[in-house]
């Protein structure tokens, strides 16, 4: 099922952000954009809304406030540099409280748990096309005489060496007997770019980039000039 959202937020920049991570989730649609809470009110009374990205400190009504005159609010994920309503938040069932600047992994894990709780709502189980999505999340590594559980949102980059690869992850370093090709092909491309051919990253663990270097933690990795125009057509800079 699409979920259908909408961004409450003053600042074009964070509306950005988020419509930038949920071009990359199909199953997302941002519906519309408020730039405060008022204009929202309005939407939600004609219109049905599965999910609401909610900024706190607003002019005229901020979040908190607004979502006590809600009598049956969609599901909200609080979107905020404000740490101090955190338990305000949860006091009043926000599903998940992203602290900005929030990387895409941290966003797919609020967004996930909004999915899981509309297929519940909606008297449905997780049937197999929904198991088929959890699977896709992970990828098994085999590694001399032992076999990895590697979750996707663990993965930092992957390195080809020879005959070999390197996958870092955010906790370890595999190395197993397998081309490059081979592990682009279990990844989703728009997550898991090949951006060398000797490289791929995870789309959402980039700190920086600068020049034809990707920095990712310490490491930074060079931006092949045939993978380029495919690298910057994907982040599309704003």
């Amino acid at each position: 099922m699409n979920i259908r959202c909408m961004i409450i937020d003053d600042e074009p920049l964070a509306q950005r952000v988020i419509e930038k991570y949920a071009e990359n989730l199909p199953f997302l649609e941002i519906k519309h954009k408020c730039h405060n809470a008022l204009e929202a009110v309005d939407v939600l009374h004609h219109e049905k809304i599965d999910l609401l990205f909610l900024d706190i400190n607003m002019p005229k009504l901020n979040g908190m406030d607004f979502l006590k005159t809600l009598k049956n609010p969609p599901l909200v994920i609080i979107t905020t540099a404000y740490a101090e309503y955190a338990i305000q938040g949860y006091e009043m069932d926000v599903i998940d409280y992203l602290m900005k600047p929030f990387p895409f992994d941290r966003f797919l894990k609020a967004v996930q748990k909004a999915e899981e709780i509309l297929n519940n709502k909606d008297g449905s189980r997780i049937e197999s096309k929904e198991l088929d999505k959890q699977e896709e999340s992970i990828i098994f590594i085999k590694s001399s005489k032992k076999t990895y559980r590697v979750n996707l949102a663990d993965i930092l980059y992957i390195e080809a060496l020879g005959d070999y690869v390197k996958i870092y992850t955010v906790d370890k370093m595999i190395v197993s007997y397998q081309s490059l090709k081979n592990i682009e092909t279990l990844l989703p491309a728009k997550l898991f770019p090949r951006i060398h051919k000797s490289f791929i990253i995870a789309l959402s663990r980039i700190d920086l980039i600068e020049g034809n270097h990707v920095k990712i933690n310490d490491r930074m990795i060079p931006v092949g000039t045939n993978f380029k125009t495919d690298f910057e057509r994907l982040i599309k800079p704003i």
